[in-house]
C-alpha cells in the first residue's frame, strides 16, 4: 500500500486521527464493517483501491455514519445480478441510464427484474462556459421508465464551482421534469445531485476544493427541497475520502458507485451502484445497474 496521495484536483486531503473507540461505545444494532474492525477497537485508518487499481491509505472519519452493512452478504450471481440476505435488510435492482443507454425497452427491463431507474435529466458542460444540457433521452426515459412500472429518480451531473451554479442546476432539472409532466409525488426516488472529476481532460471544475462541492450540494438541496423534491449525493470512495464532508451531508443519503466485489466504503449509503458495464435486456448498450437497501 502507498501513504496517502494527492486527489486530482490537487487538493492536499485534510489528515484526522480520531481516538479509537471499542464497539461498546458504538450503537449496538449496528453492523460495523469488517474492515474496521481489529480486535474489538475501530482503527483509525483504511485501505482502499479506486476504479484503476490504484491503492490508497486514508484516514477515518469515526464520527461519521458507519457502514451498516455486512459486506459478505452480498453476492452476485453468474448473470451479474447482486443479492443482499438479511434479517435487517430486504433490497431492490434497478438501472441508472442516460443518451448513452440509447433507445430502451422498459417493459423489458422490468421483466428482467429491474424494479426502480434512475435516468440522467442533463448536465453541466466542463469546459469554460459550463452550458447547462439537458439529457436528449431524459423525456422519453422517464415516461417510459414510469409507463413500465418502474419508480424512478433522476440526476443531474454537476460541474457547479459555486452554490449559485450549483442552484442553476436544480432549477434546471425542476424544468425538465415539468416539462415531463412529473411532479415530487411522482418520483418515487429522489433528485440525485451527481458531482464528478473528468479524469482524461481539463475541466472548469478542477479547482474546486473539496469544502466548495460540499457547499454546491447543499445548496442544490436547498433547491430542489423548497419545491417538494428530496435529495441525494452521488459519490465514491475516492470523493468520501479527498472531497465530500458526508458530516454536512448526513441528511441526505449516499449512491455509492465502486465496482469492486465487495462495497469498501466504510460509511453509510443507501443505493450501491455495483456495475458499470451488466447486461440488461431492453437496453442496447451495457449500463450501469444498482442494488438498494432496503430496512425491514
Amino acid at each position: 500500500m502507498i501513504a496517502v496521495e494527492l486527489c486530482s484536483c490537487g487538493q492536499q486531503p485534510k489528515k484526522v486521527i480520531k481516538e479509537i473507540k471499542t464497539e461498546t461505545e458504538i450503537e449496538t444494532d449496528t453492523q460495523i464493517p469488517t474492515q474496521l474492525e481489529t480486535e474489538g477497537e475501530l482503527k483509525t485508518e483504511f485501505e482502499f483501491r479506486d476504479v484503476k487499481g490504484k491503492e490508497y491509505r486514508i484516514d477515518i472519519h469515526n464520527e461519521w455514519a458507519p457502514n451498516p452493512y455486512d459486506v459478505d452478504k452480498f453476492v452476485k450471481d453468474e448473470n451479474g445480478k447482486m443479492s443482499y440476505s438479511s434479517k435487517e435488510y430486504s433490497y431492490r435492482l434497478g438501472v441508472d441510464v442516460s443518451k448513452y443507454s440509447k433507445d430502451i425497452d422498459w417493459n423489458a427491463v422490468k421483466e428482467d427484474g429491474y424494479e426502480f431507474a434512475i435516468i440522467r435529466v442533463g448536465f453541466r458542460g466542463y469546459g469554460r462556459t459550463g452550458q447547462l444540457v439537458e439529457d436528449p433521452y431524459a423525456i422519453k426515459n422517464i415516461k417510459g421508465a414510469l409507463n413500465a412500472g418502474l419508480e424512478i429518480g433522476v440526476y443531474f451531473f454537476s460541474q457547479a464551482i459555486n452554490e449559485v451554479e450549483a442552484v442553476e442546476e436544480a432549477q434546471f432539472t425542476m424544468q425538465i421534469l415539468e416539462k415531463a409532466d412529473v411532479d415530487p409525488n411522482d418520483l418515487k426516488l429522489p433528485v440525485v445531485f451527481d458531482p464528478e472529476t473528468i479524469t482524461d481532460d481539463e475541466a472548469r471544475s478542477d479547482d474546486v476544493s473539496g469544502e466548495q462541492f460540499t457547499a454546491n450540494a447543499l445548496a442544490f438541496f436547498k433547491e430542489i427541497e423548497a419545491n417538494g423534491y428530496h435529495g441525494m449525493i452521488y459519490s465514491n470512495m475516492l470523493w468520501e475520502a479527498y472531497q465530500l464532508d458526508l458530516d454536512q451531508l448526513k441528511d441526505y443519503p449516499v449512491w455509492y458507485a465502486d465496482y469492486e466485489e465487495k462495497p469498501q466504503t466504510p460509511y453509510a449509503f443507501q443505493m450501491w451502484q455495483y456495475s458499470e458495464s451488466a447486461v440488461v435486456s431492453g437496453i442496447p448498450n451495457a449500463c450501469d445497474v444498482n442494488i438498494e437497501l432496503i430496512p425491514k
